[in-house]
């Protein structure tokens, strides 16, 4: 396993390093002790898994507030994605910087999401399963989010959106100088 950073702080690409024999091959996806080595949150307390029927679907942009802000890893098991996060932290050098990338079920990569971030995706494909390790556990009265196409972000969506949840298309624009309530580091 390789944790790979990008250009936002704390932001990783995870390499999965595939062993391969005449069985098939095995993937480790997450080491604790790897983790903590350069300074990710190394608990995971939750796993969930989405399924998107729709291609075109757009889930997000999506985040919890503290104290039960999450950081989570995100990887495409089946069909592809884009995925895009939002550097919501005020004193971040990174802050309101968006990252985009196409994760897909072939690809060895998956995406570390720090506390922090909204995140979101949409599904390139019909049938698209996602499976999310994190760090804390949901907590509906503090999940929040941002509109998926709030002028401020400027996110470039691959696709037209076929569909998105009507919770997820009323979230308000972003208010410039709001506090979210996230710190970095």
């Amino acid at each position: 396993m390789k944790i790979i950073p990008t250009a936002l702080p704390q932001l990783c690409l995870i390499e999965a390093e595939p062993f391969v024999d005449e069985r098939g091959s095995f993937r480790r996806l997450f080491c604790e002790r790897e983790y903590a080595e350069v300074g990710l949150p190394a608990t995971v307390v939750q796993s969930n898994l989405s399924l998107t029927g729709q291609r075109g679907t757009i889930r997000g942009m999506h985040f919890q507030r503290a104290p039960s802000a999450e950081a989570k890893t995100v990887r495409c098991v089946r069909g592809s994605l884009y995925d895009v996060v939002i550097d919501m932290r005020r004193s971040s050098p990174t802050y309101l910087k968006s990252f985009g990338i196409e994760l897909d079920e072939s690809a060895e990569l998956s995406l570390f999401v720090p506390s922090g971030f909204a995140h979101g995706f949409q599904t390139l494909q019909d049938d698209t399963e996602v499976l999310y390790q994190m760090s804390d556990f949901y907590s509906p009265e503090l999940s929040d989010g941002l509109r998926w196409n709030d002028p401020a972000f400027a996110i470039d969506w691959p696709l037209p959106v076929a569909s998105i949840s009507a919770k997820d298309a009323a979230y308000a624009d972003f208010e410039a100088g709001a506090d979210y309530g996230f710190s970095y580091p």
